[in-house]
C-alpha cells in the first residue's frame, strides 16, 4: 500500500509546484506590465544642441547611424560633479595632447553630459569648452535628470566616434587605459562588433579587505543574480569605464531601457544577446570620495532591475531598438 501512495504524493507535489510556478510566472510577467519601464530615446527641448558659448545653443548633436567623423569619442555623465569633473577633464585633455602630439592623425571629442544638474556642472564643462573649443569639448544638457545610464545613452547617440569610451567623471580610472581597450577590441570584433569592459576584478582581494562584511555580502549577492539572470563570462559588469565599436553601440543603446545603476548590466545582455563580442580588460582604478551611491537602497533598486532586464526581454514586454 506505501509503495503505491508514494508515487502519487510525489506527483501530487510535482503538480502543485509546477501550479506555483506557472502562478508565480503570470504574477510577474502582470507586475512588469503594470510597472513597465517605457523606452526613453525622445530628446526634449533644447537637448538637440549642445551648449554654446555662455550657455547659448550651439551645435546640432549628429545621429549615431551616421558615418563617424572622428577617431574616438569619450562620454562623460556628469551629474552634481563641480568638485570632481575638473581635475577629470584636465587628465583627459591633457592625455589628448599627448596622443596627439604622438600621432598628429588623431583625432576624438569629450561629450560631457550634464544630467539635469542644478549646481552648475554644465557651466563647469563650459569653462574647457571655451578653453579647447566647442569641437573638441562638447557639453550636452538635459533638461530632466534620467540617470546615469541615461547620460550615457543620450551621450551615445550624439556622439561622432569610430569608437565610443563612456568614462566616469570621478576620474577613477587611468585614462590611458583607453588604449588597453582599443587593442582588446582589435582582437575580439567580428564584422565591427566589439564592446571593450574596463575591470577591477584584479583588485579584488584588496577591495574584500577594506570593505565591511555587509557590504561585501551585498556585492556576492548582486554578482550571483547577475549571473543567474542577465550576463555570465564578466567578472566586472559595473566598472564605468567600457568602449564599443560604433556599430556595436547603435545596436545596443537605442534599446536601453534601464537608466539608473543597473544599466550596466542591461548593456551587456544586449551584447551576449546580439553575438558581440565583449573582453574584459584589466584597469588601473582607485577609490575617489563623493559617491552618490546608497548601499542598501541602490541594491535593492539594482536586484529588482535585473529581474526587469531579464524577464521583460524573456516576455517580450521589451522589444529590441535598432538604429543599424
Amino acid at each position: 500500500k506505501t509503495t503505491h501512495t508514494a508515487p502519487g504524493m510525489f506527483a501530487f507535489l510535482a503538480t502543485l509546484f509546477l501550479g506555483l510556478v506557472v502562478v508565480a510566472l503570470v504574477v510577474l510577467y502582470v507586475a512588469l506590465l503594470v510597472t513597465r519601464v517605457s523606452l526613453n530615446t525622445a530628446r526634449h527641448p533644447g537637448e538637440e544642441r549642445f551648449l554654446g558659448v555662455g550657455g547659448q545653443p550651439g551645435l546640432p548633436v549628429p545621429v549615431l547611424s551616421d558615418p563617424p567623423q572622428v577617431e574616438l569619442s569619450f562620454i562623460v555623465p556628469a551629474y552634481k560633479e563641480t568638485q570632481r569633473l575638473p581635475l577629470m577633464l584636465e587628465e583627459t585633455l591633457k592625455y589628448i595632447g599627448e596622443r596627439k602630439s604622438a600621432d598628429p592623425k588623431f583625432t576624438c571629442e569629450v561629450i560631457v553630459v550634464d544630467d539635469g544638474s542644478a549646481d552648475g556642472t554644465a557651466e563647469c564643462a563650459l569653462k574647457f569648452s571655451e578653453q579647447y573649443g566647442c569641437d573638441m569639448v562638447r557639453v550636452l544638457r538635459l533638461a530632466k535628470n534620467r540617470g546615469k545610464g541615461g547620460a550615457v545613452k543620450m551621450g551615445m547617440l550624439s556622439a561622432r566616434g569610430a569608437l565610443l569610451l563612456m568614462v566616469d567623471a570621478d576620474g577613477a580610472t587611468k585614462i590611458s587605459d583607453v588604449e588597453r581597450c582599443e587593442a582588446a577590441l582589435k582582437r575580439v570584433q567580428q564584422d565591427a562588433l566589439a564592446v571593450a569592459v574596463g575591470s577591477r576584478a584584479h583588485l579584488e582581494e584588496e577591495a574584500l579587505a577594506s570593505r565591511s562584511f555587509f557590504r561585501n555580502l551585498l556585492m556576492w549577492g548582486f554578482h550571483l543574480l547577475v549571473y543567474v539572470l542577465c550576463v555570465r563570462g564578466i567578472r566586472d559588469t559595473q566598472c564605468g569605464f567600457k568602449l564599443f565599436t560604433r556599430k556595436a553601440a547603435a545596436i545596443i543603446f537605442p534599446s536601453l531601457h534601464i537608466e539608473r545603476w543597473a544599466f550596466d548590466v542591461e548593456v551587456l545582455y544586449l551584447a551576449q544577446r546580439n553575438g558581440i563580442s565583449i573582453a574584459e580588460v584589466p584597469v588601473n582604478w582607485h577609490e575617489v570620495d563623493g559617491s552618490k551611491i546608497d548601499p542598501v537602497w541602490s541594491s535593492v533598486q539594482m536586484g529588482r532591475d535585473l529581474v526587469r532586464i531579464r524577464f521583460s526581454y524573456l516576455f517580450g514586454i521589451w522589444r529590441q531598438q535598432q538604429l543599424l
